[in-house]
């Protein structure tokens, strides 16, 4: 038959829509004909293809050789279709069984000599594999992209002749068998109890680790700020097996690495202040995803916030909300998951010592306020925590630290503590509490009188918008779980509204 088709999957965004290759054998001068869309390196396959078959002592047929991906509309890009290119033009000559191919689907790059290598996007391809009943064949290079998804039937192998073979006799490449556990020791060996003083601190930090809440940390340099930041990698929990997925879908299309190891670890993004638009948000000429969607299940942590342009920063509003980044282009609009926790860390003015008793400030009022305008109010109103890190004395500094089992012992007690506490979130509402919706809040965040009234104050004192008191209400609920309290008592809203204190004077004008 000089008709074959086979199934490969293209890649969009964190989709894997299904591109079926048609491949069709004609009388005529010999020629190699892709249509369907093909960018420059998909064209780039008919030579690629062509020396793989002959090097692979395969018969390449001297005929009028037609090349269809479907569907046309679908713009298609990499090498990713080569091995399904080369299998198709086997199949439609005979070569491989047809019958074979429609329980499978292929995807890699060939090399001239028919070696398989690795392409991106793999994970997304074989989760949609999965779910159409049919096993991927992918390259050695990628087995550990697929030892991540349970259930998926997944062959590796190192060359097209392995994959002939496999089509032939089911034999030829190796079974992608899932990763039965994984290491926890990524988050058993953080820094937070060798952070001298910052109690304070160490406690708001506490309280954003367990209910995943945004957080901002403004003090002179050197006070401690980055390390508070960075020690929140060691005290978030494992993520379940769904969250751990997406993430590691959004990392496999964007060409990183997986360690089936530690895959498990929520993302911690910390991308450098020179950082651009399409850098964070994603975007491109192939709209791959930008830091928000890196960080998605895990944490997106600006270091030196102002020194971000603030058309970054302003970028952030909408998926700090929603949760997820809309990139609209005119050839495409394609929406990528971002729903991550945001740390940032601050100076309180250009010199650093604005407000500072042991520092002497040299900026004037009028220099401290354009400092500080680089971060919009709307972006502060989307921050739960705004904690100032004070100096640190220096006997405090220099104090020696007691028992470093004890230290590590109290880390862990607090890692259980968040764990447990986000556990509760999730049993009581499927969700963590900066998730809840406004009719949620109604029924998980209910207060009494007092704390009615407190609130009431606290929002005509502070000028709090609405989206801010609904935010002091989850933080006060975190706060209360913290505690292994059912109801929020009045000293859990007081330390939520306490949080906020420090807004007046970034945004005087709130």
């Amino acid at each position: 038959m000089s008709l074959a088709i086979v199934y490969s999957r293209a890649n969009v965004g964190v989709d894997a829509p299904l591109v079926t290759v048609e491949t069709h054998l004609s009388n005529g001068l010999p020629s190699f004909t892709i249509v369907g869309l093909p960018e420059t390196a998909v064209r780039e396959s008919r030579e690629r293809v062509r020396c793989a078959i002959l090097n692979s002592q395969l018969e390449f047929p001297t005929r009028r050789i037609t090349i269809n991906l479907a569907p046309a509309d679908l713009p298609k890009s990499g090498g990713r279709f080569d091995l399904a290119i080369a299998i198709s033009i086997l199949a439609a000559s005979g070569q491989i069984p047809i019958q074979a191919l429609a329980s499978v689907e292929l995807l890699g790059e060939l090399a001239l000599t028919g070696t398989l290598r690795s392409v991106y996007g793999v994970l997304p391809a074989l989760i949609n594999a999965r779910a159409c009943g049919r096993s991927l064949l992918i390259p050695l290079a990628n087995r550990g992209e697929a030892q991540l998804l349970p259930n998926a039937n997944a062959f590796a192998g190192n060359h097209l002749v392995d994959v002939c073979r496999q089509l032939q006799t089911g034999s030829g490449m190796t079974l992608c068998e899932p990763v039965l556990g994984y290491s926890s020791e990524a988050n058993r060996k953080g820094e937070f109890d060798l952070i001298r003083g910052q109690s304070a601190a160490k406690r708001a930090l506490t309280v954003a680790a367990a209910g995943s809440h945004n957080m901002l940390l403004v003090g002179p340099p050197g006070t401690g700020k980055t390390m508070l930041a960075r020690s929140l990698e060691y005290l978030l929990p494992q993520l379940n097996e769904t969250a751990a997925l997406e993430a590691a879908a959004i990392r496999s299309i964007s060409k990183q690495s997986l360690d089936p190891a530690n895959w498990r670890q929520a993302p911690f993004r910390m991308p450098h202040h020179t950082a651009t638009n399409v850098a964070l948000v994603g975007g491109g000429a192939h709209a791959f995803p930008g830091e928000v969607s890196l960080a998605h299940q895990g944490v997106l942590f600006l270091d030196e916030l102002t020194e971000f342009k603030r058309s970054v920063l302003e970028s952030l509003r909408e998926p700090l909300e929603s949760g997820v980044i809309t990139i609209s282009r005119a050839s495409y609009r394609l929406e990528l998951p971002a729903q991550f926790q945001l740390i940032a860390a601050m100076n309180p003015c250009p010199c650093g010592f604005y407000g500072d008793p042991h520092g002497a400030c040299s900026c004037t009022p009028e220099r401290v306020q354009r400092y500080l305008d680089k971060v919009s109010g709307p972006l502060l109103d989307r921050i739960d925590l705004i904690i100032e890190v004070p100096r640190i004395p220096f006997e405090e500094l220099r104090a020696p630290i007691e028992g470093e089992d004890q230290a590590g012992s109290e880390e862990s007690d607090l890692q259980q503590r968040i764990v447990d506490c986000r556990s509760m979130q999730v049993a009581r509402a499927d969700k963590l509490n900066r998730e809840l919706n406004n009719k949620e809040l109604e029924i998980y965040c209910e207060l009494d009188a007092s704390g009615e009234a407190l609130l009431k104050e606290a929002v005509r004192k502070l000028s709090l918008s609405a989206r801010a008191s609904h935010r002091i209400l989850k933080l006060a609920r975190t706060i209360a779980d913290l505690e292994a309290r059912t109801q929020i008592e009045v000293a859990d809203l007081a330390e939520a509204i306490s949080y906020r204190r420090y807004l007046q004077i970034l945004n005087p004008r709130a």
